[in-house]
């Protein structure tokens, strides 16, 4: 229960993907203008941590480890990522045009966020740090922190766009308005999750 706790406080919280590693910044000013499409993005984003983590982490383990192609994971990560969000996109366009229009180019952008890749990594790599000495890496884990890392980035997400829509009811001077202000406001969300590192995990 202490391993749970831990990932997703260190997912969610103290490790938060936009606010502590600064990944996935791209999205996180491009599509926040709006609720909706900050909610669709980060959902995908979600999704597609999920579904890359589900897919590398076993090939990765029981396939590249034992035949030493390690060193190629990067690579390999890569072309899984792109091919998961170029199924994305195809449902998407079919299930919802208007999120899918919503997004535009970021949707595609997916496939080079570094939030996805940043995940894949970080489950392969050494996480003793959140998982506690003596407790090692599997399956479940990894989807639990992949799981929760997308909705720490969700969560990020949809602050930026509510301060943005509240912010769009203010006459703001034109030296910080637009996206002056929106690094002003991101800046500030960075601050305050800073509260979080305190938390003793």
């Amino acid at each position: 229960m202490a391993t749970f706790f831990a990932i997703v406080l260190s997912a969610v919280l103290t490790d938060n993907f936009i606010t502590s590693k600064t990944y996935g910044i791209c999205p996180f000013l491009g599509v926040s203008k709006k609720t909706t499409s900050a909610a669709g993005m980060g959902i995908a984003v979600t999704l597609v941590m999920i579904l890359a983590t589900l897919v590398t982490y076993p090939i990765y383990t029981y396939v590249m480890v034992p035949l030493h192609f390690d060193f190629l994971e990067i690579i390999f990560f890569i072309f899984i990522i792109a091919s998961l969000v170029q199924m994305l996109e195809v449902i998407l366009k079919k299930i919802s045009p208007t999120l899918y229009n919503a997004m535009g180019v970021y949707l595609p952008l997916i496939t080079t966020n570094c939030a996805v890749l940043g995940v894949t990594e970080m489950v392969i790599g050494d996480m003793s740090k959140i998982l506690g000495e003596g407790v090692a890496m599997n399956m479940g884990w990894a989807l639990l922190y992949a799981l929760f890392a997308g909705l720490g980035f969700t969560l990020v997400m949809i602050i930026m766009s509510g301060m943005r829509e509240r912010l769009n009811y203010y006459k703001l001077p034109k030296a910080v308005a637009g996206f002056p202000i929106a690094m002003i406001a991101a800046g500030f969300i960075c601050m305050a999750f800073t509260v979080f590192t305190q938390i003793s995990i």
